[in-house]
Protein backbone atom coordinates (compact mmCIF):
# COMPACT_ATOMS: atom_id res chain seq x y z
CA UNK A 1 0.00 0.00 0.00
CA UNK A 2 0.95 3.68 -1.26
CA UNK A 3 1.16 5.00 2.36
CA UNK A 4 1.98 8.48 0.93
CA UNK A 5 -1.13 8.38 -1.39
CA UNK A 6 -3.23 7.52 1.43
CA UNK A 7 -1.65 9.81 3.53
CA UNK A 8 -2.27 12.71 1.03
CA UNK A 9 -5.91 11.72 0.44
CA UNK A 10 -6.73 12.10 4.17
CA UNK A 11 -4.98 15.63 4.52
CA UNK A 12 -6.99 16.49 1.46
CA UNK A 13 -10.08 14.73 2.83
CA UNK A 14 -9.36 16.72 6.19
CA UNK A 15 -9.35 20.08 4.44
CA UNK A 16 -12.65 19.64 2.39
CA UNK A 17 -14.85 18.41 5.51
CA UNK A 18 -13.21 20.39 8.37
CA UNK A 19 -14.65 23.96 6.74
CA UNK A 20 -17.74 21.93 5.90
CA UNK A 21 -18.00 20.97 9.26
CA UNK A 22 -17.87 24.37 11.07
CA UNK A 23 -20.29 25.98 8.76
CA UNK A 24 -22.79 23.37 9.64
CA UNK A 25 -22.61 24.17 13.45
CA UNK A 26 -22.72 28.21 12.50
CA UNK A 27 -25.97 27.92 10.11
CA UNK A 28 -28.35 27.00 12.68
CA UNK A 29 -27.25 30.28 14.90
CA UNK A 30 -27.84 32.69 11.49
CA UNK A 31 -31.44 31.60 11.82
CA UNK A 32 -31.91 33.18 15.30
CA UNK A 33 -32.00 36.95 16.62
CA UNK A 34 -33.40 39.32 18.62
CA UNK A 35 -35.71 41.36 15.81
CA UNK A 36 -35.13 45.23 15.80
CA UNK A 37 -36.83 47.00 18.41
CA UNK A 38 -39.76 49.42 17.23
CA UNK A 39 -38.67 52.88 19.73
CA UNK A 40 -41.79 54.54 18.16
CA UNK A 41 -44.90 53.91 16.29
CA UNK A 42 -46.97 55.79 13.61
CA UNK A 43 -44.10 58.08 11.92
CA UNK A 44 -45.59 60.53 9.95
CA UNK A 45 -45.45 59.64 5.82
CA UNK A 46 -44.38 61.94 3.41
CA UNK A 47 -47.81 64.29 3.08
CA UNK A 48 -46.71 67.45 1.05
CA UNK A 49 -43.69 66.93 -0.15
CA UNK A 50 -42.13 67.17 -4.09
CA UNK A 51 -39.75 64.82 -4.85
CA UNK A 52 -36.77 65.14 -6.92
CA UNK A 53 -37.47 62.50 -8.94
CA UNK A 54 -41.17 61.67 -11.12
CA UNK A 55 -42.23 59.03 -8.41
CA UNK A 56 -44.36 59.57 -5.22
CA UNK A 57 -41.77 58.80 -2.58
CA UNK A 58 -43.51 57.31 0.87
CA UNK A 59 -42.30 55.95 3.51
CA UNK A 60 -45.33 52.96 3.70
CA UNK A 61 -43.86 49.56 2.49
CA UNK A 62 -40.44 50.44 1.79
CA UNK A 63 -37.39 49.81 4.39
CA UNK A 64 -36.03 53.92 4.66
CA UNK A 65 -33.21 55.49 6.00
CA UNK A 66 -35.06 59.25 6.90
CA UNK A 67 -32.61 61.97 6.99
CA UNK A 68 -32.05 65.97 7.45
CA UNK A 69 -29.48 68.35 5.53
CA UNK A 70 -31.37 71.89 6.19
CA UNK A 71 -31.01 74.96 4.26
CA UNK A 72 -27.37 74.55 3.58
CA UNK A 73 -26.76 71.01 2.79
CA UNK A 74 -22.90 71.59 1.50
CA UNK A 75 -21.98 72.16 4.91
CA UNK A 76 -23.34 68.21 5.66
CA UNK A 77 -21.09 66.73 3.34
CA UNK A 78 -19.33 64.46 5.26
CA UNK A 79 -22.82 63.18 7.14
CA UNK A 80 -24.04 62.51 3.44
CA UNK A 81 -20.64 60.95 2.18
CA UNK A 82 -20.82 58.65 4.81
CA UNK A 83 -24.46 57.48 4.32
CA UNK A 84 -23.43 57.06 0.77
CA UNK A 85 -20.29 55.21 1.29
CA UNK A 86 -20.93 53.30 4.70
CA UNK A 87 -24.87 52.26 3.99
CA UNK A 88 -26.46 53.09 0.67
CA UNK A 89 -23.50 51.34 -1.32
CA UNK A 90 -23.84 48.74 0.69
CA UNK A 91 -27.65 48.11 1.06
CA UNK A 92 -29.21 49.90 -2.17
CA UNK A 93 -29.59 46.21 -3.76
CA UNK A 94 -31.66 45.10 -1.09
CA UNK A 95 -35.43 44.90 -2.02
CA UNK A 96 -37.90 48.25 -0.92
CA UNK A 97 -34.97 50.08 0.57
CA UNK A 98 -34.20 54.02 0.32
CA UNK A 99 -32.74 56.65 1.22
CA UNK A 100 -34.92 60.11 1.97
CA UNK A 101 -33.60 63.14 2.89
CA UNK A 102 -36.15 65.96 3.74
CA UNK A 103 -35.06 69.46 2.68
CA UNK A 104 -36.25 72.73 2.79
CA UNK A 105 -38.19 74.19 -0.74
CA UNK A 106 -35.73 76.80 -2.23
CA UNK A 107 -32.37 74.32 -1.78
CA UNK A 108 -33.39 72.29 -5.35
CA UNK A 109 -30.15 73.75 -6.80
CA UNK A 110 -27.54 73.17 -4.03
CA UNK A 111 -28.91 69.65 -3.56
CA UNK A 112 -28.20 68.93 -7.34
CA UNK A 113 -24.66 69.85 -6.48
CA UNK A 114 -24.53 67.74 -3.61
CA UNK A 115 -25.55 64.95 -5.52
CA UNK A 116 -22.87 65.36 -8.33
CA UNK A 117 -20.44 65.40 -5.20
CA UNK A 118 -21.17 62.32 -3.71
CA UNK A 119 -22.82 60.30 -6.28
CA UNK A 120 -19.28 59.79 -8.59
CA UNK A 121 -21.72 59.39 -11.45
CA UNK A 122 -23.02 56.09 -9.39
CA UNK A 123 -26.69 54.74 -9.67
CA UNK A 124 -28.53 57.03 -7.07
CA UNK A 125 -31.99 55.76 -8.03
CA UNK A 126 -32.54 54.68 -4.48
CA UNK A 127 -31.81 57.88 -2.77
CA UNK A 128 -34.61 60.36 -2.92
CA UNK A 129 -34.47 64.07 -1.54
CA UNK A 130 -37.84 65.49 -0.87
CA UNK A 131 -38.64 69.10 -0.68
CA UNK A 132 -41.05 70.54 1.83
CA UNK A 133 -42.11 73.47 4.21
CA UNK A 134 -40.03 73.73 7.12
CA UNK A 135 -43.22 73.29 9.52
CA UNK A 136 -44.03 69.72 7.04
CA UNK A 137 -40.53 68.96 7.99
CA UNK A 138 -40.49 69.65 11.57
CA UNK A 139 -43.90 67.39 11.51
CA UNK A 140 -42.11 64.42 10.26
CA UNK A 141 -39.20 64.97 13.04
CA UNK A 142 -41.29 65.54 15.67
CA UNK A 143 -43.14 62.37 14.94
CA UNK A 144 -40.04 60.12 15.93
CA UNK A 145 -38.02 59.31 18.66
CA UNK A 146 -34.87 61.80 19.40
CA UNK A 147 -32.77 62.79 21.86
CA UNK A 148 -31.97 65.78 20.32
CA UNK A 149 -33.37 68.54 17.60
CA UNK A 150 -33.11 69.29 14.23
CA UNK A 151 -30.58 72.70 14.42
CA UNK A 152 -31.69 76.00 13.02
CA UNK A 153 -31.16 75.09 9.36
CA UNK A 154 -33.48 72.26 9.59
CA UNK A 155 -30.64 69.54 9.99
CA UNK A 156 -28.79 66.60 11.96
CA UNK A 157 -26.42 64.44 11.45
CA UNK A 158 -28.86 61.61 12.54
CA UNK A 159 -30.55 59.78 10.58
CA UNK A 160 -33.41 56.82 11.57
CA UNK A 161 -34.41 53.30 10.04
CA UNK A 162 -38.43 53.81 9.32
CA UNK A 163 -39.76 50.18 8.39
CA UNK A 164 -42.79 49.03 6.24
CA UNK A 165 -45.03 49.85 8.73
CA UNK A 166 -44.03 53.47 9.13
CA UNK A 167 -42.95 51.99 12.91
CA UNK A 168 -39.28 53.50 14.14
CA UNK A 169 -36.49 51.22 14.45
CA UNK A 170 -33.72 50.85 17.04
CA UNK A 171 -32.26 49.23 19.73
CA UNK A 172 -34.07 50.22 23.71
CA UNK A 173 -31.49 48.64 25.35
CA UNK A 174 -27.87 49.43 23.69
CA UNK A 175 -25.48 48.25 26.77
CA UNK A 176 -22.56 46.77 26.13
CA UNK A 177 -22.02 42.81 27.41
CA UNK A 178 -19.79 44.84 29.74
CA UNK A 179 -22.32 47.20 30.87
CA UNK A 180 -24.61 44.69 31.62
CA UNK A 181 -22.26 42.81 33.48
CA UNK A 182 -21.96 45.93 35.55
CA UNK A 183 -25.51 46.73 35.40
CA UNK A 184 -25.05 50.51 34.35
CA UNK A 185 -28.20 52.32 33.45
CA UNK A 186 -30.06 50.81 30.80
CA UNK A 187 -30.01 53.36 27.39
CA UNK A 188 -30.96 53.11 24.12
CA UNK A 189 -30.55 54.26 20.41
CA UNK A 190 -32.82 55.47 18.35
CA UNK A 191 -31.23 57.46 15.91
CA UNK A 192 -27.23 56.58 14.26
CA UNK A 193 -24.78 59.53 13.75
CA UNK A 194 -23.30 59.60 10.14
CA UNK A 195 -20.39 61.08 11.90
CA UNK A 196 -19.59 58.42 13.99
CA UNK A 197 -18.29 55.68 10.99
CA UNK A 198 -17.74 52.72 14.07
CA UNK A 199 -21.80 53.45 15.02
CA UNK A 200 -22.71 53.84 11.03
CA UNK A 201 -20.29 50.50 9.95
CA UNK A 202 -20.95 48.44 12.85
CA UNK A 203 -24.42 49.34 14.24
CA UNK A 204 -26.55 50.43 12.19
CA UNK A 205 -25.07 47.87 9.11
CA UNK A 206 -25.91 45.31 11.90
CA UNK A 207 -29.27 46.45 12.69
CA UNK A 208 -30.60 46.85 8.88
CA UNK A 209 -29.34 43.40 8.10
CA UNK A 210 -31.30 41.83 10.92
CA UNK A 211 -34.64 44.34 9.63
CA UNK A 212 -34.20 42.73 6.14
CA UNK A 213 -33.62 39.21 7.80
CA UNK A 214 -36.87 39.81 9.66
CA UNK A 215 -38.52 40.85 7.01
CA UNK A 216 -37.61 37.84 4.16
CA UNK A 217 -38.73 35.46 7.31
CA UNK A 218 -42.09 37.24 7.42
CA UNK A 219 -42.31 36.36 3.55
CA UNK A 220 -41.34 33.04 3.96
CA UNK A 221 -43.28 32.40 6.90
CA UNK A 222 -40.35 31.47 9.48
CA UNK A 223 -40.74 34.67 11.71
CA UNK A 224 -40.60 34.00 15.42
CA UNK A 225 -40.66 37.09 17.29
CA UNK A 226 -39.10 35.25 20.36
CA UNK A 227 -36.09 34.07 19.05
CA UNK A 228 -32.40 35.52 19.92
CA UNK A 229 -30.32 37.66 17.95
CA UNK A 230 -27.37 36.23 16.26
CA UNK A 231 -23.71 37.23 16.61
CA UNK A 232 -23.30 37.28 13.24
CA UNK A 233 -25.61 37.27 10.08
CA UNK A 234 -23.79 38.14 7.67
CA UNK A 235 -24.65 34.88 5.91
CA UNK A 236 -28.40 35.65 5.26
CA UNK A 237 -29.15 35.86 1.29
CA UNK A 238 -31.78 39.18 2.26
CA UNK A 239 -32.57 39.13 -0.71
CA UNK A 240 -34.54 35.73 -1.21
Amino acid sequence: MNYKIVSRYVILGILFFLPVTFLLFLYPATHHYTPLDIVKEKVLDLEGFDSDSKDKIVLQDHITVLGFLGDTPLQKKTTALNLKELVYDKFKGFKRFQIVILMPKGTEGVVKQLKSEISSYEDLRFWHFVFGSPSSIKHVYFSLQSDSDLDANLSSDYVFVVDKDLNQRGRLDDRTDRELEKNATKYGLSAYNCIEVAEIKNKMSDDLRILFTEYRQKRKGEFNSDTRRAGDLSGEDINK
